[in-house]
């Protein structure tokens, strides 16, 4: 098969690459949606995904498609179903898949990270981790369930109520998941903090009471203390900074932009502790796959509009190496027609 092969740090290139003969509870698919995630990028610029990364292999764990071959133990699945898959594959005897943390598994695995994922014309995966879409999804709908699968999980971190003030900072991709979900929980006024201005109708679209950009030091100066949650989709360290001090006495931040191993914070530990702040983060997506799906099946999730790139697999290569550069709100690799 042909597959998009991440070789090193900036190395990447497709190739004829090998396939295996199926374990028993496996199924082979043939992929038709594979969106690129930043945790694609941050492997691709020599950071860790999920798990560590040990080159050469095919990224790509954002992905669905169509079975076309069955292990010989697998119960559930025929050939044909249309599916999408939750990358993660737990050990299920650590510590933490025994407590009800599984994403924490001390033994983690990744389609897409620690074996071959989405960026090829085939994949492998464990028949439990291949989920069904119903016909009227579309498969790149189906390769975004697993990050709205990772946004539920985040959101299930927080609780967000009808008189809540919700600042989201960063209006890309995940923020644009985060302001649907929080808009269906009935917050009272919410603020996505963009700098991108071409961004900005879209987001009031989706439901931003306002868009702010936070470019300025007045703008920035207006954001503090107004927020009773506060989202931080970018993971840079300004914008976790941000976060803080956005935060209303008794407030609730969530981390889930994914910053670099070696980003470091400035944070006051008084302000933790006089506006009695509660951070969270927020890890992978733990048996979230089926929640997302029904969101998205019942449109209050909305993801096609969200999509700004369409690439073939012979693209990606190159893609990787200029993704930020071209600004790439959400890129999908497809084989579709």
């Amino acid at each position: 098969m042909r597959a998009a092969v991440f070789k090193g740090k900036h190395q990447m290139e497709v190739l004829d690459w090998k396939t295996k003969d199926l374990e028993p509870y496996e199924v082979r698919i043939r992929v038709e949606s594979c969106g690129i995630c930043g945790t694609d990028q941050h492997i691709y610029h020599g950071h860790p995904g999920s798990a560590a990364v040990n080159p050469p292999i095919v990224l790509g764990h954002e992905l669905a498609g169509e079975v076309i071959e069955l292990g010989s133990r697998v119960p559930n699945l025929k050939l044909g179903d249309r599916v999408s898959i939750d990358p993660n594959i737990y050990c299920g005897e650590c510590e933490y898949c025994r407590s009800g943390r599984p994403h924490l598994c001390d033994h983690l695995q990744a389609i897409g990270v620690t074996r071959d994922g989405g960026m090829a014309e085939y994949c492998i995966v464990p028949a439990v981790n291949a989920y069904r879409i119903p016909n009227e999804m579309s498969y790149v709908e189906g390769a975004m369930v697993e990050p709205v699968g990772c946004v539920l999980h985040g959101l299930k971190k927080i609780d967000v109520r009808p008189v809540h003030t919700v600042l989201i900072i960063g209006g890309g991709f995940i923020g644009q998941l985060f302001l649907q979900l929080v808009k269906k929980q009935g917050a009272a006024q919410i603020i996505v903090s963009e700098p991108a201005v071409e961004k900005h109708e879209r987001l009031l679209e989706l439901g931003a009471n306002e868009v702010v950009q936070p470019t300025s030091p007045e703008t920035v100066q207006d954001l503090m203390n107004i927020a009773d949650v506060v989202i931080e989709c970018v993971g840079r360290k300004e914008s976790m900074e941000l976060a803080i001090k956005a935060a209303r006495k008794g407030g609730q931040i969530l981390l889930f932009g994914v910053p670099s191993p070696d980003t470091l914070i400035n944070v006051s530990p008084f302000t933790i502790f006089s506006k009695e702040l509660s951070i969270k983060g927020s890890f992978i997506n733990p048996f979230t796959h089926e929640e997302a799906i029904s969101f998205i099946r019942q449109n209050i999730v909305r993801i096609e509009p969200l999509i700004s790139h369409y690439f073939a697999l012979d693209d990606i290569p190159e893609v990787m190496g200029k993704y930020p550069q071209m600004n790439v709100a959400k890129g999908v690799v497809t084989h579709s027609t």
